[in-house]
């Protein structure tokens, strides 16, 4: 798809199409595309060429900023098409309500999902200390067989993870909580057997929270950003970032996307 995004803008631009960025984030019926330096009186074209391209998107907006924020949202401009922030994502047979422009979320971590869900079994209770719009707690628990007790701190995230746990029928298994993942973790000491950290920013600040949050034993996946530099191979950048866990066994370690120029977003399974 991304050839053939250049090959249409070629005729639109020449050879300044070669600049735009050919990857994009596709979240239901909306597309978010990046932006070059001295690319932005150009957007509407690329938008427009996207939506040539492919017919079930049907507006395009750009990301003209950095994440950022204690809610991690994406600063973006509605460059082609509907002016519409609201969409509905499709995912492992489930079904997420989000705005693109209140809520973090992320297409890119679908693989991850799944193989967190794969991962835990049935009858666990699960602790998911970054919920989010409750993508991963709502992947597990319509797998499994499992209690997710699922904390968000943005309350517009956590409406929409209120009404993704209502139309996906898991209201008997994901338990919504709105507040700092520290202080939930509070009311759950002791009771859990699985912690998942999906902030890789600030995942280790929140590390002894989790650790309380769980019963004699358990699991902690630890999300990280790991830069690494020239000489040094995606996979022993990985390795050496464990090296910062602080306590437990990191048993497993996973490379799971790269999110900038030699920045690498990986994953610690660790056994507490």
């Amino acid at each position: 798809m991304v050839r053939l995004l250049k090959e249409i803008l070629r005729e639109e631009l020449g050879e300044e199409a070669s600049r735009a960025y050919g990857s994009f984030d596709l979240i239901g019926d909306l597309a978010i595309i990046r932006v070059p330096d001295g690319f932005q009186d150009k957007l509407e074209i690329v938008g427009n060429a996207l939506m040539k391209l492919n017919k079930s998107i049907h507006g395009v907006w750009a990301q003209v900023g950095p994440v950022e924020g204690d809610y991690r949202i994406r600063k973006l401009m509605h460059v082609a098409g509907e002016e519409r922030s609201i969409t509905v994502y499709r995912e492992s047979g489930c079904r997420f309500e989000l705005d693109i422009t209140s809520v973090y979320f992320s297409p890119r971590l679908a693989h991850e999902r799944l193989r967190i869900a794969q991962l835990v079994n049935d009858g666990e209770t699960v602790f998911n200390m970054f919920a989010g719009i409750g993508t991963f707690s709502i992947v597990m628990a319509k797998r499994k067989r499992v209690t997710v007790h699922s904390s968000e701190i943005n309350p517009t995230a956590h409406q929409y993870m209120i009404r993704n746990i209502e139309l996906n029928k898991v209201k008997d298994r994901v338990i919504p909580y709105l507040g700092d993942a520290c202080d939930v973790s509070i009311s759950l000491n002791g009771k859990i057997n699985r912690v998942l950290m999906p902030l890789p920013e600030r995942a280790l600040e929140f590390f002894d929270c989790a650790i309380r949050s769980i019963g004699n034993s358990g699991w902690i996946h630890v999300y990280m950003h790991v830069p690494y530099s020239k000489g040094e191979s995606a996979t022993e950048a990985a390795v050496r970032s464990s090296a910062s866990i602080p306590a437990g066994k990191v048993i497993n370690t996973v490379i799971v996307r790269e999110v900038g120029p030699r920045l690498l977003q990986v994953v610690h399974d660790v056994m507490i």
